[in-house]
């Protein structure tokens, strides 16, 4: 899948340890994320979206208080000289959570899973499209079998098309800004403060939300995807505090091994592990939900794996040397 990460002489074993140490966070960053997916769509049915996020964010934030924050020094990290760069990367993390979580109220895990993964097939055109950067055959072919592949789960002009499959694209879109801006700020801004400053930004706003509209004045629509926005807060039975609770856990330990990860190593090594997230939510839909795919939507998810792993490995291609020569900074 692409050059081999070890035996890259360029950067020396310390180099390959953080390439190794980076993919390690990542991947289990896409597990905690996936398992999250899973308790926020399992609490779909009953709570508004924005009581979910606060209370999971909270828990989220109190965990990167008590264990991240004293790891990497104390509260002293929580002081930046980067906060307008950490809000516009807090505000991206709402755009793509509002986007996803959105989405699932109405779509299977999967399905919208594999659609977010579009991401990097998003870039390429639009870089080509917008910013006139040169795009070559197999690059744009990668892309049309990925559309392909997302045409396959949604089937517009079907009676199964759902213009809700729009949403994790927007989602798509919103994160991979959101990762870029994670390498930019590694230099200088430590795993534990980006985490702490997401959290932060994510409990604002839906706390500004749920002032707004969580009577429920709003809500009783009988479409799941607006009342899943619009519903009224409702006061969880233990049972279900204990899985928001969870979820904030997992959000904690994602946001910041994800941060970390990135901080750690490069986008174009990293981003093909994060496909690691398809599998796990096929399997969530089907154990959880008996959301199994058909054939077509089986195909459409197999083409826009392959699509975005073939974009990942075409950029690392032609990007080695880069790859593997940008200095780690040494304010671990």
């Amino acid at each position: 899948m692409g050059p081999r990460i070890i035996g890259v002489d360029a950067v020396g074993a310390p180099g390959r340890v953080y390439h190794f140490l980076g993919i390690f966070c990542v991947a289990g960053a896409v597990v905690s994320f996936s398992t999250n997916d899973m308790g926020v769509k399992w609490l779909s049915g009953d709570y508004p979206l924005h009581q979910i996020v606060l209370i999971r964010s909270i828990v989220a934030l109190l965990f990167t208080l008590a264990v991240f924050i004293p790891l990497e020094g104390g509260l002293k990290n929580i002081r930046t000289r980067r906060l307008g760069l950490h809000l516009l990367r807090g505000f991206g993390i709402v755009i793509a959570n509002l986007a996803f979580f959105t989405s699932v109220a109405t779509l299977s895990l999967a399905e919208a899973t594999t659609i977010f993964f579009i991401s990097p097939l998003l870039i390429t055109m639009f870089s080509a499209l917008l910013l006139g950067e040169t795009v070559g055959i197999r690059r744009w072919s990668a892309v049309i079998m990925g559309l392909a592949g997302v045409l396959l789960i949604l089937r517009p002009g079907t009676g199964m098309f759902q213009f809700v499959g729009i949403l994790p694209m927007v989602a798509a879109l919103a994160y991979a800004m959101v990762q870029i801006s994670t390498r930019v700020m590694g230099a200088t801004e430590k795993a534990s403060t980006m985490a702490f400053y997401i959290q932060l930004t994510l409990i604002v706003v839906s706390a500004t939300v749920g002032l707004a509209i969580g009577d429920g004045r709003y809500g009783n629509s009988t479409d799941p995807t607006i009342e899943f926005l619009l519903r009224a807060w409702v006061v969880p039975p233990i049972q279900d505090a204990l899985i928001m609770a969870g979820i904030g856990g997992l959000s904690a330990l994602g946001g910041y091994l994800i941060s970390q990860g990135y901080r750690l190593s490069a986008p174009a090594l990293l981003a093909p592990f994060e496909y690691v997230a398809v599998p796990i939510a096929v399997l969530w839909s089907i154990f959880f939900f008996q959301d199994t795919p058909d054939t077509l939507a089986w195909l459409g998810i197999f083409l826009v794996v392959a699509a975005g792993l073939y974009t990942v490995y075409r950029e690392m291609v032609r990007g080695r040397r880069e790859l593997f020569s940008d200095p780690v900074p040494r304010n671990r």
